[in-house]
């Protein structure tokens, strides 16, 4: 039986978290929220919904991800898989069973949550997220010949596979950092087209165009420091 964790980061993600976490299926060891700084009441929802909760107070999702994985290192008891995804109930946490799947069967090493078009609930991507992400991947074909479509936030990968690819990214080029990672060190992926509905709260990157702006350059500053090593 394979030990499964997940890691959600949420910032003032009062009003989804607890419907994220009763939406999870019960094969999954443990949720782990890391609460980025949220001034609601994240925090206590998170924990009556029965998550583990800890908190990173630097403000960015590749913080909380990097908490949530060193919690994990410290742990005697390593799971075998990391399920990442998001607190905003823009996800359907139940599609988990899917996205692990190729992992226990196909003994894959990523698998990536794509937001297909016709997955898609009306006005869950803006514009310039649905832009941002077909810049990004078809770049990534272009550079690397990757297969990738979505720069998603739902995706599972093996724990020891997540260790080898070093994550460092502090910020809003966690997902794409991740993805060149595994394409330069040849691990196996693939993706399973996820359903995708409009986010509970405004979006803390895409509802901005401060956060837009930053994401973008970001990804693509990891897309072309990749491309010349």
């Amino acid at each position: 039986m394979s030990h499964i964790k997940v890691i959600i980061p949420a910032f003032n993600e009062a009003d989804s978290i607890t419907k994220v976490i009763k939406d999870i299926p019960e094969i999954v060891d443990e949720i782990i929220v890391v609460n980025n700084n949220s001034t609601d009441n994240t925090e206590n929802n998170a924990k009556q919904a029965g998550a583990t909760v800890l908190t990173e107070t630097n403000k960015g999702y590749g913080y909380a991800c990097l908490k949530g994985m060193d919690y994990i290192s410290k742990q005697e008891i390593k799971p075998d898989i990391i399920v990442f995804l998001d607190g905003d109930y823009s996800d359907y946490p139940e599609e988990l069973t899917k996205i692990i799947q190729p992992i226990l069967e196909d003994n894959i090493d990523f698998v990536l949550g794509a937001r297909v078009k016709q997955l898609r609930e009306n006005g869950s991507m803006t514009k310039p997220q649905i832009f941002g992400n077909w810049l990004a991947t078809t770049l990534m074909k272009f550079l690397f010949k990757s297969t990738f479509t979505d720069l998603g936030p739902f995706r599972a990968i093996k724990y020891e596979k997540l260790l080898a690819l070093n994550m460092e990214d502090k910020t809003y080029g966690w997902t794409v950092e991740m993805q060149l990672k595994v394409l330069k060190q040849k691990m196996t992926y693939v993706e399973i087209p996820v359903p995708y509905r409009n986010r509970i709260g405004v979006s803390k990157v895409s509802g901005t165009v401060k956060g837009a702006v930053m994401a973008g350059v970001k990804i693509l500053g990891w897309i072309f420091k990749y491309s010349f090593k």
